[in-house]
């Protein structure tokens, strides 16, 4: 028998929630949304969040799971490669449709590591 907890909201993985200790071990808090699972993966069909850091197809509220924390994990990676945080130059609303829509991404300047800027460009794939 599995737990099963949800809320309503389902919230990206981002720095504002990686919490570090004098160890340096990272710490995830902040979810959303939590499962406890049995052989499927978590899913959600809500949005709430930080347009920021959040997948494309959870801006479109399409159906979503794990694998959309990939995408989050990615602009978290960008943002330690680059020091930036992300979209700062648009509002939310402008991130939903720049990223949600059109399918745009975070530019990965040329100083960035290749092959930190190959997994961050991964983690964006579709």
């Amino acid at each position: 028998m599995a737990l099963d907890v949800q809320s309503n909201d389902c919230a990206p993985v981002k720095t504002p929630n990686l919490l570090v200790d004098r160890n340096w071990v990272v710490k995830v808090c902040d979810f959303g949304m939590s499962q406890m699972k049995h052989h499927t993966f978590l899913s959600s069909k809500s949005t709430a969040g930080t347009p920021e850091w959040m997948a494309p197809e959870v801006m479109r509220n399409e159906p979503s799971n794990e694998k959309s924390d990939v995408y989050s994990f990615g602009v978290i990676l960008s943002e330690l490669a680059t020091l930036c945080i992300p979209w700062t130059e648009i509002n939310s609303m402008q991130v939903v449709g720049a990223v949600g829509f059109q399918f745009r991404h975070l530019d990965i300047p040329e100083h960035v590591d290749h092959v930190a800027a190959r997994i961050i460009s991964d983690c964006w794939h579709p």
